[in-house]
């Protein structure tokens, strides 16, 4: 594996987890929103994740370089949660309002990992760079 194939692999990486961070945001975003009676509201997304692998390098051998990309953002159909408020402008005849499925401390942890896995990637470019870089004074 070549050094600059760690900057394609953890450029995928963050790629992916600026779009998993992008949903959490977005489930986090509409935790609270009521769904009109009768009516389905939002439902919780999931950023999927794949594994790709680019055919090999001339010249080289192996497997070639995995990248990871979103293969899919899924929506959650579990059903949403109801809440007795009859005071609530969307509740139902019987005073429930349907919530949706997001579950926001669940999405908190998603948050924290995508971040910390995005740092990561991050990390790993930075050595990649400053190995480069001390490779390059090797010959002064």
């Amino acid at each position: 594996m070549a050094l600059f194939d760690a900057f394609k692999i953890a450029g995928s990486g963050m790629a992916a987890q600026a779009q998993r961070l992008n949903t959490v945001a977005s489930n986090l975003a509409n935790a609270d929103t009521a769904a009109e009676p009768g009516k389905e509201g939002y439902k919780a997304r999931k950023a999927v994740f794949e594994t790709v692998f680019q055919k090999e390098s001339a010249g080289r051998t192996g497997a070639g370089v995995g990248e990871v990309r979103v293969k899919t953002v899924a929506t959650d159909n579990s059903p949403g949660r109801l809440v007795y408020d009859p005071k609530h402008p969307m509740a139902g005849k019987d005073g429930y309002v349907l919530m949706p499925n997001v579950k926001v401390v669940e999405e908190m942890v998603d948050m924290v990992a995508a971040s910390r896995a995005y740092q990561t990637n991050a990390e790993i470019m930075n050595t990649a760079k400053n190995l480069m870089l001390k490779t390059i004074n090797l010959g002064q």
